[in-house]
């Protein structure tokens, strides 16, 4: 079951003991890189497109929870809806 990542109007919160900031993410990714090796064959990753990003779990890292992790609102998600757009 994949799990919903946070966006700029949501956050993860761990419903037991109410962590908002440290959580232990798995995921698997699918990407497309362009490596480059220098003359010595050492790789750098000069590109990077991610074709899929599924979050497996998320654990909360102050309690160990991974039942209790839910999407909550921003507390500043309402300002930046009703901020006027110039």
């Amino acid at each position: 079951m994949s799990i919903p990542a946070p966006t700029e109007a949501t956050r993860w919160r761990c419903s037991l003991c109410g962590n908002l900031t440290r959580f232990d993410v798995t995921r698997t990714t699918r990407a497309v890189e362009f490596v480059h090796l220098d003359l010595a064959g050492e790789p750098r990753v000069d590109e990077r497109e991610v074709l899929e990003d599924t979050i497996e779990s998320v654990r909360c890292r102050w309690c160990q929870a991974t039942d209790s992790v839910q999407l909550v609102p921003r507390p500043d998600a309402d300002e930046k809806d009703d901020t006027p757009a110039e």
